[in-house]
């Protein structure tokens, strides 16, 4: 069975969303596993990572989301295992998930040390299971390139499969190839692709964000989907933002208090408005979210005030949800038609 261990050198590199583009892309029978977890969720009183979760949920995986991560806590998880102890923990977990399986993909870290203080960083990973291991690097251009040049001079991969290296989220990639390949040539390290930068893959759906935000969906559940691509704060006065041009821009997400009605009713009247969150756990008459429901309008109540809202609204990383299945689709386009899939899975 081929076993393939995806790292990256930073947090939100794409790791989860490359997986689902290659799973997708090979067509074969495959199992996952994320030993250590880092996207913690918390739902009907049980707690896994969002990436196992999701794996499961679009696969239709048997396992669930537990059984596909060791755990979360750095402080237990060092007290719980020596390096002989979360090696056994691995591989035994790597049996149970790959039984009748063609592949198995290993999902690191948030980063590349994650975890190395209790034997879980993706290096040790790929050393326990002898599989294939590729990095995922981003960011801007010389950024890169230092990624690059630092895993081929600071990092060992002695022992094991060290497949190279995938770029994502590349914004001109004709000019990347011309003006940095050459420089990364010198460090002989294999590009094993780059994948172009993809806005759409940077909004964020409704789904996604009621997770997020624990919140509770008052109206519009069926519209869920709805992809958000600019946030309107709705503190002032209803004849404040119809002149303010960010109410009136495309996939727009109100933030206001429930009860404000007279910006919720010109919020749902206006066209380019996508969504709404209701604040401070204040719910509107019922007509008011009727009137939601009526224009297709999704819903969320969570109980922190505007600006706290609006603040973690900005903060969070967009990941794909299990009914985004335009992006897995485009995850997967861009693997075929980006990354060298010969290079990266021959035995």
């Amino acid at each position: 069975m081929k076993s393939l261990i995806v790292g990256s050198m930073d947090g939100n590199a794409g790791k989860t969303s490359l997986i689902i583009g290659l799973a997708k892309a090979t067509g074969k029978s495959f199992g996952y596993m994320k030993p250590l977890g880092d996207r913690l969720v918390y739902r009907k009183k049980r707690v896994w990572d969002y990436d196992a979760a999701l794996l499961t949920n679009i696969f239709g995986m048997q396992q669930s989301p537990e059984d596909i991560t060791v755990g979360f806590a750095h402080l237990k998880l060092r007290f719980k295992y020596d390096e002989e102890g979360a090696k056994n923990r691995v591989l035994a977990m790597a049996k149970d998930v790959s039984a009748g399986k063609d592949m198995l993909f290993v999902e690191g870290g948030k980063d590349i040390e994650y975890g190395i203080s209790f034997y879980l960083n993706v290096l040790s990973l790929a050393g326990y299971l002898g599989g294939k291991l590729v990095i995922l690097v981003g960011g801007d251009e010389n950024y890169i390139v230092d990624n690059v040049i630092f895993i081929k001079k600071y990092l060992s991969f002695t022992g094991m499969d060290f497949r190279g290296v995938i770029i994502n989220k590349v914004r001109n990639v004709e000019d990347f190839k011309n003006v940095y390949i050459p420089m990364m040539q010198k460090a002989d390290i294999n590009i094993l692709g780059i994948i172009p930068y993809q806005e759409e893959l940077t909004f964020f759906s409704m789904e996604y964000l009621s997770q997020y935000l624990l919140a509770r969906v008052v109206a519009g559940e069926d519209w869920l989907n709805r992809r958000i691509s600019n946030i309107f704060v709705g503190a002032a006065s209803v004849d404040s933002a119809y002149a303010d041009v960010r109410f009136h821009k495309e996939n727009k997400l109100v933030v206001t208090s429930g009860d404000r009605s007279d910006m919720l009713l010109a919020s749902f009247e206006d066209k380019c408005t996508a969504a709404v969150i209701l604040t401070n756990n204040i719910l509107p008459p019922q007509n008011i979210l009727a009137k939601a429901d009526e224009k297709k309008i999704p819903v969320l109540l969570v109980p922190m005030g505007v600006y706290e809202t609006a603040k973690q609204i900005e903060a969070l990383t967009p990941l794909i949800t299990s009914k985004n299945t335009a992006e897995i689709d485009l995850m997967e386009k861009l693997v075929r038609e980006n990354v060298k899939m010969d290079d990266l899975l021959k035995d």
